[in-house]
């Protein structure tokens, strides 16, 4: 049970500092386009023409730190979607893995485990979404803090766009799935690399007599930052493409309240009013720069948990290390310091 909720803790930890690297990175970008996907007025009306109108309005009206209005509330959301998600998908699937004995996990298994752990994330975290969608939506010098924007609103709008957000939970279950798969297959192809290299090295050494050591042991085979960075990528831009509707209308149900624009009542009249606005093309309106920064905040994230991960277990490691030897000393003092120290 130790290793177990050790993994997990350690996927849930390099899971959350890249949620919060890459959110960070690209907020500005992300609050465009929730300014521009949550406008619904039509013809002379409209707010915004695309996403690139929204930074040009706020550059224009000398009103750039708009572009961050709620990051705090943002980043503390992202840093626990990030730490909820990894840690229910890490360990749902060592359940899984421990009930049915199996080595390695098929695509059908790990889809509804993915979307289990999206499930659980969508209902932890929502009130912390829909609170900074409405900041990022709110008018320059209008902003409200956190803990008033979210009292402000009753329990039921607090959860505005939980039906949306559950079934978004196929967008990283079919990220996640298709990133484990690619890099299972990249791996599988660099481990056969290495073994053959391995195998060629230890022959070599074997026929000029030579004994083969731990000195001579090459890198295991490991996902690099790049290559990471490339499935990430491309896992999302499938995701995106597939659910994108969905995403519109979460977004138009959590917008600050507009009365010259109306709001909408539920996920189905969001949809209605996207149509409305703008026939099919209306539901994909914005998905663009949708593709372009959640791609990029997923590779981001992804190849910084990457690396994280890596880090996480060589600490984790040092640590069981070192408390082997501590332990280890502490059997070979005499008796006589033992009690000394307890004293």
């Amino acid at each position: 049970m130790a290793n177990f909720d050790s993994k997990a803790l350690q996927e849930a930890t390099a899971g959350a500092v890249g949620s919060l690297l890459s959110t960070t990175l690209l907020y500005p970008l992300d609050t465009c386009k929730t300014r521009y996907q949550a406008d619904n007025r039509q013809g002379v009306h409209k707010r915004y023409t695309s996403t690139l109108d929204v930074f040009h309005q706020a550059l224009r009206n000398k009103q750039l730190g708009s572009l961050y209005q709620g990051l705090g509330t943002k980043n503390f959301q992202s840093v626990l979607a990030g730490f909820v998600y990894f840690y229910s998908y890490q360990y749902l699937k060592d359940w899984y893995i421990k009930r049915t004995g199996i080595k390695r996990m098929g695509m059908g298994a790990n889809l509804l485990i993915a979307a289990a752990a999206g499930a659980i994330n969508s209902i932890v975290i929502q009130p912390l979404d829909t609170a900074s969608s409405r900041m990022q939506t709110m008018e320059a010098g209008k902003v409200r803090g956190f803990w008033t924007t979210l009292t402000k609103q009753s329990l039921g709008e607090a959860y505005d766009g939980l039906g949306a957000s559950l079934i978004l939970t196929s967008n990283p279950a079919i990220q996640y799935t298709v990133f484990e798969q690619l890099r299972n297959a990249v791996l599988a192809v660099e481990t056969r690399l290495y073994d053959a290299s391995r195998t060629a090295a230890m022959e070599s050494k074997a026929a000029k007599g030579e004994a083969w050591t731990r000195r001579d042991e090459l890198p295991a085979p490991a996902l690099t930052a790049a290559m990471a960075f490339v499935i990430g990528a491309l896992s999302k831009t499938v995701a995106t493409v597939v659910t994108y509707p969905a995403i519109r209308a979460k977004v138009m149900l959590q917008a600050d309240k507009d009365e010259e624009g109306g709001h909408p009542r539920n996920m189905l009249d969001a949809m209605r009013r996207a149509v409305d606005e703008g026939g099919f093309k209306g539901l994909y309106k914005g998905m663009n720069a949708q593709i372009f920064k959640t791609v990029l905040s997923a590779a981001l994230m992804l190849m910084i948990k990457e690396k994280v991960s890596q880090g996480t277990v060589l600490a984790f490691l040092l640590l069981r290390k070192w408390g082997k030897v501590a332990r280890e000393r502490n059997k070979l003092l005499p008796l006589e310091l033992k009690m000394t120290k307890i004293r």
